[in-house]
């Protein structure tokens, strides 16, 4: 039986970037007062979104190769807390979300479906964007790219949020192959949107459901379910 009309499943674990939020453009503003601060040239959305999704050390190292030469190892720590402490001060507005998803997650969260977010995005950014863009009272737990040793597509952080949600059984949500790798290693179905990031054509890369709407989701995942 189903918990919700069209959401059989008990718990959700939702990524973050490119699923719930579009925040590219952020993430190039922080990204470019970065690469300034070490002399390097800006760059554009476009080549943002097409790297987004491995968290941001890769991020930073994708960023530096394309302006120049590759960033040292050994600085990239340094360069890691510049871009994370520019990102944590910028402002974040609910504008950013997708249609459909506040209405969509209010209405799970509403009929008794656990919320939980697996993201590569640094946590303390995350939990503070999901607080001002009124997301956080809905998700019961929340894993970044630097909460455990791993990060997607490791079946770790959907496994560390689903223990967290108290759940033995979910669905994962999400924009790319990331997501995909993550949820078959933790031997749960994905259902991804197709406006996000997913670096080619999104009903290649496996997932078990693709989405062309947020609101369309509570549906995809009844039709998974039989």
């Amino acid at each position: 039986m189903s918990v919700v009309s069209g959401t059989p499943f008990p718990a959700l674990v939702f990524d973050f970037d490119g699923t719930l939020i579009d925040s590219a453009a952020d993430i190039t503003l922080a990204l470019n007062e970065t690469l300034g601060a070490y002399g390097r040239a800006p760059v554009s959305e476009r080549q943002v979104r097409g790297w987004v999704g491995d968290g941001a050390g890769t991020l930073l190292r994708d960023a530096f190769a394309a302006t120049g030469a590759p960033i040292d190892e050994a600085a990239l720590p340094a360069a890691l807390k510049r871009y994370t402490d520019i990102y944590f001060a910028l402002p974040a507005d609910p504008s950013c979300l997708y249609p459909g998803v506040a209405e969509t997650l209010a209405a799970l969260a509403a009929a008794g479906v656990r919320l939980g977010l697996a993201t590569n995005k640094p946590e303390r950014v995350t939990r503070k964007v999901l607080e001002m863009i009124g997301l956080a009272p809905l998700f019961g737990a929340v894993a970044g790219g630097d909460t455990l040793p791993v990060r997607k597509p490791d079946a770790g952080p959907l496994l560390h949020v689903m223990a967290a949600l108290g759940a033995e059984r979910a669905a994962m949500v999400g924009d790319g192959v990331n997501d995909v790798l993550s949820a078959r290693a933790a031997g749960i179905p994905v259902v991804l949107v197709s406006f996000g990031y997913p670096r080619g054509d999104v009903h290649a890369l496996g997932a078990d459901a693709v989405i062309d709407r947020f609101a369309e989701l509570p549906a995809a995942l009844e039709r998974l379910a039989t």
